[in-house]
């Protein structure tokens, strides 16, 4: 049986890792949390029977032991919790599903602990990538992807010499506004942003999908993972989300993984490499599809994608600032009090205020995480 600990098992990698675990009947899940999902994180206790839970807030904590007192398990809140379950001594494989920075600590204290990283949690490479990579090769501990373009690139590595490449691919689908004109996206809303056309996320990654926002996100995370300068990364777009991404060896040669727009397969992949399992679900059918079509990302009018860069090409705590600013931009956005144009306007607002820490350590991050918050309330007041 395999052990695992998950960070964020409500949420939509959560879910999905607990319907492998379903599935495949020979793991054992020792520990899970949630933010604030009490309802689902109790049903998830119930049916999969951790000894150990967490959940954000004190409050939801004292609302789940009286929930779950007729089980033995412990339910602790916070950040303690969380890196407690992050280090469960019998925890082979942590999945980091949780959304944040709120995800640096307790990565940080499970590497330190020998647990191996099934990595869904884009922002601790984002803004601590210099920190987590040096630590993980410190205590041999691999890190498995979980983000398809990542895990798809790392599949496309297998046997390969990391040395031979050439360039990685990230594949694009363009998201839900491929195509539109600035003169339409002036009014596009929360809904429309919404109806991703190939994939089921959660709304955060959704949105950012929208602005070429998580693209970016996902070149800072590779130029960590796989240790390769952001000038190596090229972005291609692939409306039909059947080729995941793409490496370029010296020779010309391409490495691809293709397969159905399900995050299962990565998530499996990592829980069980280098073995793979059996998976259920539809199949690529060629014919059907008929063809495969490549598309420049468009950065004039989604400007996410050149932001990220401009972020990992500085480097020190700009990517930071450039996380930061998105969840803040993207969360007023989900509340309606800023148009979708104005997230990219507001995470250049704070970049452009932002003065550079180098080598940043996990309190400057966090600390440079606050900062943004507050230059883009004050921005947003104006």
């Amino acid at each position: 049986m395999k052990k695992i600990a998950i960070l964020g098992s409500t949420g939509s990698i959560g879910t999905q890792t607990l319907e492998i675990v379903r599935e495949q009947k020979d793991i054992e899940v020792l520990g899970i949390s949630a933010g604030s999902n009490v309802k689902l994180l109790e049903q998830q206790i119930r049916e999969f029977k951790p000894r150990l839970a967490c959940i954000w807030t004190e409050a939801d904590a004292k609302d789940l032991r009286v929930r779950l007192k007729d089980l033995n398990v412990r339910i602790l809140s916070g950040m303690e919790g969380l890196i407690e379950l992050a280090v469960m001594e019998e925890v082979e494989i942590l999945v980091t599903a949780i959304v944040g920075m709120i995800g640096i600590r307790p990565t940080i204290a499970a590497i330190e602990h020998g647990k191996t990283i099934a990595l869904a949690n884009k922002e601790t490479l984002v803004t601590a990538g210099h920190i987590i990579m040096p630590l993980a090769k410190k205590n041999n501990v691999p890190i498995y992807p979980v983000d398809s373009e990542h895990s798809a690139i790392f599949q496309s590595l297998n046997g390969e010499n990391p040395k031979e490449i050439e360039k990685l691919l990230l594949t694009a689908s363009g998201g839900p506004f491929r195509g539109k004109t600035m003169e339409e996206l002036q009014h596009v809303g929360v809904k429309d942003a919404l109806k991703h056309p190939n994939w089921s996320m959660g709304r955060k990654i959704t949105i950012d999908s929208a602005t070429l926002v998580n693209k970016g996100l996902e070149v800072i995370e590779a130029k960590w993972l796989f240790d390769i300068e952001p000038e190596r990364i090229e972005v291609v777009v692939q409306p039909q989300s059947i080729i995941h991404s793409m490496v370029q060896y010296v020779d010309g040669g391409i490495m691809a993984q293709l397969g159905t727009p399900d995050m299962k397969l990565p998530i499996q992949y990592a829980l069980y490499y280098p073995e793979r399992r059996a998976l259920g679900g539809k199949r690529v059918n060629f014919f059907e599809l008929g063809q495969m079509t490549f598309e420049k990302p468009d950065t004039k009018n989604f400007r996410g994608l050149d932001l990220a860069y401009r972020a990992i090409t500085q480097g020190g705590s700009m990517p930071t600032v450039f996380n930061a600013a998105n969840e803040k931009a993207v969360a007023l956005f989900l509340d309606g009090k800023i148009r979708f144009l104005q997230i990219a306007e507001l995470i250049e607002t704070a970049m452009d205020a932002h003065k550079i820490i180098d080598a940043p350590d996990v309190t400057q991050i966090l600390e440079t995480e606050e900062a943004t918050y507050d230059v883009i309330s004050t921005q947003f007041l104006k």
